[in-house]
């Protein structure tokens, strides 16, 4: 069950028994990384709810945050649904590339297609920091290059303490 407030026409935060979610952490785990989670395809809150569990049960990760959820209008192509978005926070022993790979294998278990920028997509996966770190490769950026300019980021990052 879900507790919906409207913030104005476009924008909308829910909130659950999970999101938000705090854990106080005990781990020995080196990194803490900061996801931002997106999706606009079928039952996007469900799908975020599984994603939970699912880091729950990973070694190797531990699952510290979630913030609310944020729907909110889509950007860059707007002819497809409004998205879902939240903020999880991790540790993990793992360095960022490496990371980056098991995000990316958890969009494609959780039915991500690549079709082209910014299409509808089921599960979207961002790193926006990872510790302290700048990375500037082909392959990843840290922090995420536009998570100051939108509302998907902001206002879930917001919800949560770092």
């Amino acid at each position: 069950m879900y507790l919906k407030r409207t913030l104005n026409d476009e924008l909308s935060t829910f909130k659950s028994s999970i999101f938000p979610y705090a854990k106080k952490s005990n781990t020995s785990l080196r990194y803490k990384a900061v996801v931002g989670i997106g999706g606009n395809v079928a039952d996007v809150k469900r799908r975020f709810a599984r994603l939970f569990y699912e880091i729950k049960r990973t070694v190797g990760i531990e699952l510290l945050q979630t913030s609310l959820i944020l729907k909110n209008p889509p950007f860059g192509y707007a002819q497809q649904d409004d998205f879902f978005n939240s903020i999880i926070v991790l540790k993990t022993n793992a360095q960022a590339r490496f990371f980056l790979n098991y995000l990316l294998r958890l969009e494609k278990k959780f039915g991500r297609k690549r079709s082209f920028a910014n299409a509808p997509r089921t599960l979207d996966l961002d790193i926006i920091f990872f510790d302290d770190r700048v990375v500037k490769s082909e392959k990843l950026t840290i922090p995420h290059p536009s998570w100051s300019t939108r509302q998907s980021v902001l206002i879930p990052l917001a919800s949560i303490s770092l």
